[in-house]
């Protein structure tokens, strides 16, 4: 499972930030940060999942006021 954080939709709401761990706030840039992450593409930054922490993910994503986060499964496929 892995994780697509779209940073320039972000708007700084940080609900993420209270649903995963993974998830910090920038207060500089007033939007969130996915600590680990790679840059895939300009402001998309992608994480792997850590086993246990699934459902952190999915609560993050689904907090997320402007869908600035997406969880796909292991075969592609948008679970979030």
């Amino acid at each position: 499972m892995y994780v697509e954080f779209d940073r320039d939709t972000c708007v700084g709401m940080y609900q993420c930030v209270a649903e995963w761990d993974a998830f910090e706030k920038n207060l500089n840039d007033g939007k969130a940060d996915l600590k680990g992450s790679e840059e895939a593409d300009e402001d998309l930054f992608v994480v792997e999942v850590p086993d246990g922490e699934e459902l952190d993910a999915k609560f993050a994503a689904r907090s997320c006021p402007v869908d600035a986060i997406e969880v796909y499964d292991d075969d592609g496929e948008q679970v979030v």
